[in-house]
């Protein structure tokens, strides 16, 4: 560049580091150079003189490709913008009107107008103010402003950072704040007002987008640069525009402007935005896979042909371009485009180009950003019209391969010429852009901002990195990109630390920091990067820097940098040497152009042979690609190979090898691979088992002796006791997992947000959501029908009897799937209390956008219908997603919360099994561990011999597809392998070589495996053949070459195509039925599970798995032929995923020959695999035995062992005979073409049985078979003798060894010659047939897991690790339809759990616009999760389906559990016999009769059966049991007897019922506003208390309706009450009172369901403290607030209280009804007094057919009932009966409609005529009793309803008989006794905190034997209790009398009472009251007063010291202090 600063070279210093980098490549034996790049700069200490230009360089280019203009209405690409890169940006409209004309504001008189000052006349122009230290306020940042007087001066302004968008154009505020830095000025609110203060002197409007350009930052040297520019979204949205070119022959690089409406033009390069944001939905023109996408409105045009391009949108379709090129006139339809169309590959984005994804209708393109060339986004412009290059003709033919040329940086010449010869990406140059846009994190902090990487320094990384490719490696887009990003880390490592000390790990997270690990991912641990020095790259040392790197590899990478004067000279100067020859060992030629004053410009144009077809391949998306497989078959181009790979050279051709094999000598076969088809079609529909064949190599053949499967079925004898089905168990993990499941769901219910309501659903209903596969269709109903849920959802009325009608609940996922989700939404509509589970299987197949999808794809319909407002809206569907890859659904806009993600635990932690089950996962994890063993032969391999012939059939047709030539050679292989292994063909012909070992050995096992079981039970080997076309081919091969041999009954060949069910043979279907215990004649198998043991070839179809679980007889997974053109994890694992395993983790017995090794899997001829190996010296092949075997260490069973002990040699050792171990010399004699010698078996005793290791190198063995593998022949077949070239050397962990296993057998002599072996071979290659141990291969197999063959280059790419010992493929792009959200991104680290990497794949990750979240992006908020979408994730046939339906199953158990409550089911105590004969009423009497009611006798007796533990009421009548009633302990808990009910839909509820009918009812969905209260003060007088009683109302606006409230003030002067004439249907009249405590949550006060919704006035009575948090729970409920004194009171005084004021209230009612001119009687006097634990009420129907029975009824119809009895104002009670399950069957007593005695919890009260009976308000206990005692004698009648019952519910917490014993001094509970309950008067005593009413009854319930001994048990001599009830235990009887006169008592005649009980006693208690009754000498008395005071007047007053005895130490107290009031009594004995 001609500058001299410190970074230019030194040339004496360069050419000393050049000698001695040259001298040092060659002394390495590596071919990795060492970095030589710190030791050409000169000193670091000379300051950079310049070092702002490099970045100038690189915004200019920038702004060249961002240049875009607008013609005729239509997108172009400006080609001439280099001089003036602004004058489109004057204009943000993207119409091609002419701009507005804008008046200029005049300035002010004496302001400076000069150009680049401000009007204060102060300079803002960048270049004077550089240097200048700058005040830069807070919150703003520096930008550059662009003049259109001063093209090339910047303008400096401070601008505040809220107005500006981010990298990605989001989150700028609207408006403008910015400040003048020249002069000072701030406060610029206007940008109009800014531009006139700097003197832009605009034409047009002033916008901000189109003059605010850059970012500017100081250098390291603190000079004031240049940065990136601002990314404004507009400019963006016309980036996103560019449109296509279709030209054919005369094509630019990039495309050309599309003429306007012109149908059917097809690209030739999509384009994508250069920077990519997330918010592509918000541009009206988006794109898919880069083209410009049209409205759902518009119709897609299709292609044509396979492969072709789409072009698609409003710009696609104009008229003939501006130039018309060769091929193309004006009369070219769409559908007539010639095939020489440039293919464009599908557009992706590695880093934040969102382009649209592939696999979408119309053949859009594909995305991957795995392989460079799968990723485009087009942004360059076009080149000027005069560069153009000329593409060669027959540039295809010549070189046998087409050019991929990758855009960098700088503009691409325009292609003419044969331009469909050449590929065209820009995803090289997409990378080397996203690397240079920094986070805005890093943009601007600071004064030294940090810098992002140089364009030379992209381009010196470029080629430093495809120098260390290996020669037969594709570049990956993620390893360039990670380069790009370490480089950039460690250069600006010290500001990265800055930037991350402020980060917490709450927002950022311990893995996701920056990583500046050594070790690049995806490159070799010895790889190392060039040390970066603070001096940047400059432009003239890059071509020097560039060659010096190429240096190192030979020819592999040729820079061409030197005298290159533009792009176009260096590309047709690589076309020249492409047609000369001169780069037939070149793979990439790196074309650099540089020159004083202008930018770098460079591409990669890549040449070798295999990365062309490579990346050309990858430009197909996967749908693109079958396609294009399915067009070579079909035109008939593949046949040439076909018909190629049919010769055996030498050895003959196959068909004639087949014809010879003749296997029934009636019926000679001569079909040749042109007949396959008929043949099939033959097969097909006349398939019939044959007969036995008569073999005429029966000595040599390997199925001598196997009888048919007719044969095998029908002896009794062929049994296998081995054999078990166990998938349809349910193993313990899963059960963990469904258990997880089931525990995420009841979160989402306790969450506040009251997203699901599970209390209001009583069942489960359920569809599960399947690909459209059918398989995996029914291997789900399979799942279903055999795990119980449907009969436990109660799906089925009846034991399922056939899987039929298990498919209600399974949908596949195709166009019927619409019907089948409407008729669940109209369901869910209707059932409101059904719970709906939508289970979506295998969730990642389909996550495209219905937008972007069409009908006949089938894909999008999980967008259309799961993501729908009608599934998303109703409140009884819950989704679940299932799948494998969570991966992509896990983005920022995902539905899923993290909080609802389920993932599948470890079975193991540390070793420790944690779910002790039986089976041990093997996974994708565990396949690449076997790789890294070490000691074993790795599982997963492949097959280098395969591999060599597939290349080299590659080479030869260059123009078919790899897939349809690996496809041809896989089963040329196989068809070899089953002709060697059967022995049908004929000794002269070796035709091992024709196969490799790999599949030598497959075959072998799969026709020797059934014969080593009774059963015949045999393996799968699955070939994996994604191609339709191809899977149906190789079948009808197969096939065919399988009826030819002979082997139809040895083994099933089975075409998997997921569209079509099963076709299995009769005979192999008669065979499972008898393996399965089937009888039923018409089933078959659907599933591959039910095909466990069958001896089978499984070809597996389809673009990918579509769920489908494979048996575990499945041995060989042959992965040989899949795609490697699609990198993605998902695309990678679930290919993997099938060979995924359950391994049983018994260990297997030492001694059990047949566990070792299976003897089907050795062979003696294979010595080892043909790949994995590393290669050893000649000299150790006649190292001694014991130097090569290793005998293998007994590993755990579970996951190692199957590694270590699984066979991996062919079977060709004879049954019954023992393994030979040979040393390598003797194996390399038989393998030698020698004479023939004989050698000797190794001497084994017979009592050894282990296992040996034999290690044999791969290149000896490639050696020595060279000289019998010369297959050339006249035709020109393949030659293997130059297949060393193919042999790859390995670390040295991958080595491939032979695992044998010793027989106590003899073994014949060996052949060892090869010649003198062909008439040998088959005889060593077949079993024999008698054994005389007899093991089943079936069994061995599930002890290990399959072995999975891979193509090399997919084995290079899983194996190798990153820095964080993660395989590489983690590291790729999830899903083709994600993108990563930045490149600056950390990598996924090891240590990262499940949920960890959720949230980085939610963090940096985003979903492209065909990807069904894309729409999910709410504005202004961070998430917009769905809050009822679960997922639940884990490794593929882990169980995940046996745990979603195990889920079902609990969740429908706990609903059942939610709908069911324990209610209290306890007989009736204290029962007596009837009186026999006396019926008061009939049963069937509705209402009673108030005269025959008063003949009925009270029953005194209590049978309540919570009050077993108190005293008994003394009745005449009554004779108690001997036994007595249970006594409890005071500290013993004893369970009261419940019984679990399922709750009725008139129930009443607690907090957690909140069902839409109730949300208004309790004012508590988030949709109402919260429901307003108003506090009002209630006072009334009452004499028993003395004082006033001033009490609290909270009333809410909604029932202010049930009050009266004064006109003036509105103050509360009444509750209104209705009148006894009021008949309403729909109304209750009687308020409810609900006294509770402590059950705020707990306490059923929701009452809607149990009143059908009538209106009723219920008020819940609470205590002071408490109001708050009842409130809180109910604020839609009416509530009482209980004075303050009344805090520590008792049930009694709530009940006292209540009572009281209804019947003041009922006064004000009647002095208001009297008012109004009504009659104050007929006010409703009546109140329901209900307790808290009331859930349900039932009815006798005594019509019933049986007998009574009673049912559910509601709260509205007992109460209506009662309350419409005629003559109910003359009852002072009613009450109703307490239910039990054996209420009915308890005597007559029970049916009498109506009786009178005890009423509890649920009471009906008049208060009117109960007006003078009071309930006691110092009562704790057995108030009811006291005050029913005293209703009664006092007259009033009382009436129990005994056809309704009430149910109460167990609560646990809460209630009124909670109370706590406590010390006054501690203040905690403890343990005090009874005894400590009182004290003598004026003691010093443990006083207590507890009222002293309470310690007084707890004290008289526990030591009634102390106080009165003659009364215990004692029934007869009851004591007497006067005017009230006290409990005294339960061995007291208490005889009840009132004093009131009038009352009514029991005649006390003759009755001798031991003790007498007074509390305080009033006024009617007199002496001569006492004087009635007699009591037994010793008798007791007891007086309990409230003062000592009190106690003495009572005692003198009734005369008691005239007949009683007192001491002074017969007098106590309460044990409470003095402030307390401690109640006292007094006891004596009577005289």
């Amino acid at each position: 560049m001609g500058n001299s600063y410190a970074g230019q070279l030194r040339n004496a210093r360069f050419e000393e580091v050049l000698h001695n980098s040259i001298e040092a490549s060659l002394r390495s034996n590596t071919v990795v150079p060492r970095p030589v790049f710190s030791q050409l700069y000169l000193d670091t200490e000379h300051p950079l003189a310049q070092g702002s230009r490099l970045y100038e360089c690189i915004n200019t280019l920038a702004s060249h490709l961002y240049s875009i203009e607008y013609v005729s209405g239509s997108v172009s690409v400006s080609s001439d913008r280099t001089e003036n890169e602004d004058g489109d940006d004057e204009d943000g409209s993207e119409s091609n009107s002419p701009p507005i004309p804008y008046q200029l504001k005049p300035p002010p008189e004496g302001c400076c107008t000069a150009d680049g000052f401000c009007q204060a006349g102060r300079d803002v122009r960048l270049s004077s103010l550089a240097l200048d230290p700058l005040d830069v306020p807070p919150g703003f940042t520096l930008v550059g402003v662009k003049s259109p007087s001063l093209p090339e001066t910047m303008l400096v302004c401070a601008v505040d950072r809220r107005f500006l968008p981010d990298e990605r154009g989001h989150n700028a505020l609207l408006g403008f704040s910015g400040n003048c830095m020249g002069c000072g000025e701030k406060g610029f609110c206007y940008f109009t007002e800014f531009s006139n203060h700097i003197n832009l002197k605009l034409s047009t409007q002033p916008k901000k987008q189109n003059h605010l350009k850059y970012h500017l930052y100081r250098n390291n040297q603190g000079v004031l640069v240049k940065g990136a520019p601002i990314c404004w979204r507009g400019q963006e949205g016309r980036m996103r525009q560019i449109g296509s070119s279709p030209s054919v022959g005369h094509l630019t690089s990039d495309e050309q402007n599309l003429p306007s409406h012109t149908p059917g033009i097809y690209t030739a390069e999509s384009h994508v935005e250069p920077i990519g944001l997330p918010q592509i939905a918000d541009i009206t023109h988006s794109l898919t896979n880069g083209t410009p996408a049209v409205p759902s409105s518009q119709p897609l045009l299709n292609q044509s042909g396979p492969g072709r391009p789409t072009v698609t949108g409003p710009h696609a379709n104009a008229g003939p371009p501006k130039k018309r090129h060769k091929g193309w006139s004006p009369e070219s339809p769409a559908n007539t485009l010639p095939e020489n169309v440039v293919k464009s590959p599908p557009s992706s984005s590695a880093i934040s180009v969102l382009s649209l994804s592939s696999g979408m209708a119309s053949g859009s393109k594909s995305e991957t950003a795995a392989v460079l060339i799968t990723s485009q986004g087009s942004s360059t412009p076009l080149s000027p019209p005069g560069l153009s290059v000329t593409v060669p003709d027959q540039l295809l033919q010549t070189c046998s391969l087409q050019p991929v040329i990758f855009k960098g940086h700088g503009v691409l010449p325009q292609l003419t010429g044969s331009v469909s010869e050449v590929l065209v990406s820009s995803l090289l140059q997409t990378c080397y852009m996203s690397s240079q846009t920094l986070p805005r994190v890093y943009q601007h902090y600071g004064p030294s901002p940090i810098q992002p990487l140089s364009a030379e320094m992209q381009i010196l990384l470029t080629v430093y990195y495809l120098v260390q490719l290996g020669p037969d490696q594709v570049p990956l887009i993620e390893d360039l990109e990670q380069i790009f990003m370490r480089s950039w880390r460690e250069s600006h490592l010290s500001e990265i630390r800055q930037y991350q000390q402020p980060q917490t790990p709450a927002t950022q997270g311990k893995h996701y920091n920056i990583e500046t690990s050594s070790t690049l991912p995806g490159l070799p641990q010895h790889l190392s990067l060039p040390p970066h020095s603070q001096q940047p790259v400059t432009p003239g040392q890059l071509p020097w820097l560039a060659q010096l790197a190429a240096s190192s590899c030979g020819e592999g990478v040729v820079v061409l940098g030197e005298q290159m004067g533009s792009l176009a000279q260096g590309l047709q100067q690589t076309f020249r040497r492409l047609m000369e020859g001169q780069l037939k060992n070149t793979n990439y030629v790196v074309i650099i152009v540089t020159g004083p004053g202008q930018e770098t410009q460079s591409c990669v144009v890549v040449t070798g042979k295999h990365q062309c077809r490579a990346l050309g391949e990858s430009m197909f998306s996967p749908s693109e690609g079958l396609k294009e497989i399915n067009h070579q078959l079909s035109t008939g181009v593949a046949q040439e190979l076909i018909n190629y790979c049919n010769s055996l050279g030498q050895d003959g051709d196959l068909d004639s090898l087949l014809d010879s094999a003749t296997v029934d000598s009636n019926e000679p076969s001569h079909l040749s691979s042109s007949q396959e088809s008929a043949e099939y079609t033959r097969l097909k529909n006349t398939h019939s088992p044959k007969d036995t064949y008569s073999l005429k190599n029966s000595q040599t053949s390997c199925v001598k002796d196997s009888p048919s499967l007719k044969e095998r079925a029908s002896s009794p004898k062929d049994t296998c006791s081995e054999y078990s089905i166990e998938w349809h168990e349910v193993r313990p993990i899963q059960l963990a997992v469904a258990r997880k499941l089931l525990s995420h769901v009841c979160a989402i219910a306790d969450s506040s947000t009251q997203n699901l309501d599970l209390g209001s659903f009583d069942r489960v209903s359920f569809l599960i959501l399947v690909p459209p596969s059918e398989v995996t269709f029914h291997q789900t109903v399979l799942h279903l029908w055999t795990s119980g849920v449907l009969q436990e959802l109660g799906g089925l009325d009846q034991e399922c009897v056939s899987q039929q009608e298990a498919e209600r609940y399974v949908v596949r996922m195709d166009q019927s799937a619409q019907a089948r989700i409407d008729t669940l939404i109209q369901e869910a509509h209707s059932n409101s209390y059904t719970l709906y589970i939508l289970v979506h299987d295998h969730a990642h197949w389909d996550i495209s956008s219905a937008s972007y999808s069409s009908s006949d794809t089938g894909l999008g319909l999980v967008d259309q219908l799961l993501n729908s407002r009608q599934v998303s809206d109703t409140q009884n569907i819950l989704i679940l997603h299932v799948t494998s890859f969570p991966f992509v659904l896990q983005t920022q806009y995902t539905r899923i919360s993290p909080y609802n993600e389920i993932h599948w635990p470890s079975a193991f932690s540390n070793d420790v099994d944690l779910y002790h089950e039986r089976m041990r996962y093997f996974g994708v994890s565990e396949l690449l561990e076997s790789t890294r063993a070490g000691s074993t032969l790795p599982l997963m391999r492949y097959d280098s011999s395969f591999e060599s012939m597939a290349s080299a059939l590659e080479e030869r047709f260059p123009k078919l597809h790899s897939a349809v030539i690996r496809t041809t050679v896989l089963i040329q292989h196989y068809c070899v392998a089953l002709m060697a292994a059967s022995g049908r063909i004929s000794g002269s012909h070796d035709l091992d070589k024709h196969t490799s070992l790999e599949t030598l050995e497959t075959v072998q096992s799969l026709l020797t495996a059934a014969q080593q079981c009774p059963a015949h039970h045999g393996h799968m080997v699955l070939l994996r053949i994604p191609s339709l076309s191809l899977a149906a081919w190789a079948h009808r091969r197969l096939s065919r070459v399988r009826r030819q041999l002979g082997l139809e009954e040895n083994f099933e060949i089975i075409l998997g195509n997921p569209s079509q069910p099963l076709h299995i043979g009769q005979t192999f279907t008669e065979q499972i039925k008898t393996w399965l215990k089937i009888l039923d004649d018409d089933w078959v198998p659907r599933t591959y599970l039910e095909l466990d043991a069958l001896p089978c070839i499984l070809i597996l179809s389809g673009a990918e798995p579509l769920g489908e679980s494979l048996p575990r007889s499945l041995k060989y997974c042959d992965l040989r032929v899949i795609s490697c053109s699609y990198l993605q994890r998902t695309t990678i694992e679930q290919e993997l995923g099938l060979a995924a395993y359950l391994v049983k983790a018994e260990s297997r017995p030492p001694d059990n020959p047949s566990a070792g090794s299976d003897l089907l899997g050795s062979d003696a001829e294979k010595l080892s695999s043909t790949d994995n190996e590393e290669e050893e010296g000649q000299e150790n092949g006649d190292s001694p035995v014991s130097t090569i075997q290793q005998p293998l260490s007994c590993q755990d069973s579970g996951t190692l062992e199957p590694i270590a002990t699984r066979s991996t040699t062919s079977p060709n050792l004879q049954k019954g005979s023992m393994d030979s171990i040979q040393s390598p010399s003797q194996l390399q004699t038989q393998l030698q073409p020698q004479t023939p010698s004989h050698s000797l078996p190794y001497p084994t005793p017979q009592h050894q049985m282990h296992t040996q290791v034999q290690r044999y190198s791969q290149a000896q063995y490639m050696a020595q078979l060279q000289p019998q593998t010369q297959v050339q022949s006249p035709n020109g077949l393949l030659s293997q003798s130059n297949s060393q070239p193919y042999v790859q050397t390995f670390p040295q962990y991958q080595f491939l060894s032979q695992i044998q296993t010793l027989h106590p057998q003899p073994l014949p002599p060996v052949h060892s010659g090869r010649q003198h072996s062909k008439s040998t071979s088959s005889g060593s290659l077949s079993p024999q047939a008698s054994s005389p141990y007899r093991s089943c291969s079936w069994a061995r197999g599930v002890i290990r897991p399959p072995s999975v063959l891979l193509p090399r280059a997919l084995y290079d790419i899983i194996t190798a690790s990153d820095s964080s010992g993660l395989s590489r493929c983690t590291s790729f792009l999830p899903h083709m339809s994600v993108a990563w959200a930045s490149s600056f991104r950390p990598l996924l680290s090891k240590m990262m759990t499940c949920t960890e990497q959720s949230l980085y794949y939610r963090q940096w990750t985003v979903p492209r616009a065909c990807h069904m979240d894309s729409s999910n992006c709410t504005e202004g908020r961070g998430d917009n999760f769905h809050p009822r979408r679960l997922l639940l994730s884990g490794p593929p046939q882990v169980g995940k389906t046996g745990a979603y339906l195990h889920f079902l199953g609990i969740l429908s158990r706990m609903l059942i559990r939610l709908m069911e409550v324990d209610i209290y089911d306890e007989e009736d105590i204290n029962c007596s016999d009837p009186v026999e004969g006396v019926q008061y009423h009939h049963p069937n009497t509705p209402w009673p009769n108030p005269d025959i009611m008063r003949t009925m006798p009270f029953d005194y007796t209590i049978h309540d059966p919570k009050y077993d533990d108190i005293s008994i009421v003394y009745c005449p009548g009554y004779k108690p049991s001997a036994e007595g009633n249970l006594v409890q302990q005071e500290d013993v808990y004893l369970r009261r007897r419940t019984s679990r009910i399922k709750l009725s839909k008139y129930a009443a509820y607690n907090t957690y019922h909140h069902c839409e009918q109730c949300h208004q009812y309790l004012g508590i969905n988030p949709r109402y506003q919260v429901y307003e209260s108003t506090l009002h003060a209630f006072t009334f007088t009452h004499l028993l208390l003395g004082e006033e009683i001033q009490l609290y109302f909270i009333i809410p606006k909604s029932k202010e309706q049930y009050f009266s409230f004064s006109q003036s003030g509105g103050q509360l002067e009444s509750m209104r009450l209705p009148l006894t004439s009021d008949r309403s249907p729909d109304c209750i009249k009687s308020p409810i009172f609900t006294p509770t405590t402590g059950r705020h949550e707990h306490g059923l006060f929701n009452l809607y369901h149990a009143m059908e919704g009538a209106s009723h006035l219920h008020i819940l009575v609470v205590k002071e403290y408490e109001m708050a948090v009842y409130k809180k729970y109910w604020p839609n409920h009416i509530m009482l607030v209980l004075p303050t004194v009344f805090n520590g009171a008792g049930i009694g005084a709530a009940h006292f209280l209540i009572k009281e004021l209804s019947y003041h209230n009922l006064e004000l009612e009647r002095s208001r009804q009297l008012e109004g001119g009504g009659q104050p009687g007929e006010v409703w006097p009546f109140i329901i007094l209900a307790d808290d634990s009331c859930v349900m009420w039932n009815t006798v129907d005594l019509d019933a057919r049986n007998g009574p029975a009673e049912h559910a009824v509601s709260l509205k119809r007992v109460l209506q009932h009662m309350e419409a009895c005629p003559d109910l104002t003359h009852y002072g009670l009613c009450g109703i009966r307490k239910w039990s399950s054996c209420g009915l069957a308890a005597g007559n007593r029970q049916r009498e409609p109506f009786s009178r005695g005890h009423l509890h919890d649920f009471l009906l009260l008049n208060v009117d005529r109960s007006q003078n009976i009071q309930y006691d308000q110092n009562r704790f206990t057995c108030h009811d009793v006291d005050f029913t005692l005293r209703i009664h004698s006092a007259g009033l009648l009382i009436c129990r309803f005994n056809n309704f019952s009430v149910m109460k519910k167990q609560i646990a917490i809460g209630g009124y008989r909670t109370f706590i014993i406590k010390t006054k001094m501690t203040d905690v509970p403890t343990s005090v006794g009874p005894s400590q309950y009182i004290c003598a008067p004026d003691s010093k005593h443990l006083f207590l905190a507890t009222p002293a009413q309470l310690l007084l009854e707890k004290y008289l319930r526990h030591t009634s034997h102390k106080l009165f001994p003659l009364s215990i048990k004692n029934y007869t001599h009851p004591v007497l209790s006067v005017d009230c009830y006290l409990n005294l235990g339960p061995e007291v009887t208490v005889c009840f009398v009132s004093s009131r006169p009038h009352s009514i008592n029991i005649s006390t005649t003759g009755l001798l009472f031991s003790g007498l009980l007074l509390c305080f006693t009033d006024s009617f208690v007199t002496p001569g009251f006492l004087k009635k009754f007699t009591f037994l000498k010793g008798a007791t008395l007891c007086v309990i007063s409230a003062d000592r005071s009190s106690l003495r007047q009572t005692v003198g007053r009734l005369e008691l010291e005239e007949e009683w005895r007192f001491r002074l130490s017969d007098e106590f107290q309460t044990a409470n202090a003095k402030e307390d009031r401690p109640l006292v009594f007094l006891t004596g004995k009577h005289i």
